[in-house]
């Protein structure tokens, strides 16, 4: 799998989109309360089934049987606390694999104090923005709540730590997107900045990758494939046909889902820009002090 995605990363992705849609895998999502209805259309249109069980004594038991996790940060209320430390172990269990997304950690201390607990036990994914990211790894104070004040590149250190650290892939959004497991690093180019306009556009992207991981044997190759069909989608939302008026936040959210839904693997393959190369880790005592790749740009 490794060899395909770096030989051909754009045709791969398109081929675990097609595993998704084919097998409806099953995703458990802990979610915010501003984003839940946004992340179950946004997985049904993916061809994902979503499954809201976010309280005690269920889900624990639901992690068991899911498809893929997904633990978003957002609205951190006892219950999804609770819910989520239920909820991490039994996939972890199972093999089930979970998607941690640490929303606004670093200014704020609950969801903080959370985030370091669940990255204890070792998430498939860490998916945030770049000041996310940078405090999980104690390298930054995080943005300004939930918007990041830094760049996807000035994370790459702190990514790599996290990956080493945890043995997690991490996803880095921004409009370069970065994946990195620690060997391997991944930089992608498409979206559109609608994304940042709209509800969820980034919350959502967390259930895709969830989805993404229960069909991909390499957890690298299910973290790209998720970001480049989530955001090639998003620049189809984002193009008016027509060539008559504009796009703007309100037209581009339900554009979003008919893109994602009818997206083709074609339009996958032509239209990314993606690179995937080897990456060299250098650092003392276990604290990397550098990543950096050797790839161009390309559209594959």
């Amino acid at each position: 799998m490794s060899d395909r995605l770096s030989i051909d990363p754009a045709r791969h992705s398109a081929e675990l989109l097609n595993l998704v849609r084919e097998k409806t895998p099953l995703v458990q999502c802990i979610t915010n309360k501003v984003v839940t209805n946004v992340t179950a259309n946004t997985l049904l249109a993916l061809g994902a089934a979503p499954a809201m069980v976010d309280i005690r004594g269920e889900s624990g038991i639901f992690a068991g049987i899911a498809s893929g996790l997904l633990v978003n940060l957002g609205t951190p209320t006892e219950e999804q606390r609770d819910a989520a430390r239920e909820a991490v172990p039994a996939a972890n269990a199972a093999g089930t694999p979970w998607v941690l997304d640490p929303v606004a950690v670093g200014s704020l201390p609950v969801r903080t104090a959370l985030a370091h607990e669940l990255l204890v036990l070792r998430p498939t994914v860490i998916r945030g923005n770049a000041s996310e990211i940078m405090a999980l790894a104690g390298a930054g104070a995080g943005g300004r709540g939930v918007d990041a004040s830094d760049s996807t590149d000035s994370a790459a250190d702190a990514a790599a730590h996290l990956a080493a650290a945890h043995g997690s892939v991490v996803a880095v959004s921004g409009p370069v997107d970065l994946i990195t497991d620690g060997r391997r690093i991944a930089r992608i180019a498409n979206g559109d900045p609608l994304l940042t306009l709209v509800t969820g556009g980034g919350c959502a992207l967390g259930a895709v990758t969830a989805a993404s991981l229960a069909v991909a044997d390499d957890p690298f190759a299910g973290a790209v494939a998720a970001t480049l069909v989530y955001t090639v989608a998003a620049e189809l939302a984002a193009t008016d046909p027509g060539g008559v008026g504009s796009v703007g936040p309100g037209t581009f959210a339900p554009r979003f889902l008919d893109a994602l839904a009818q997206l083709t693997t074609e339009q996958v393959v032509e239209r990314a820009r993606v690179r995937v190369s080897n990456v060299e880790v250098s650092g003392v005592a276990g604290d990397v002090a550098g990543i950096h790749g050797d790839a161009a740009l390309v559209r594959s």
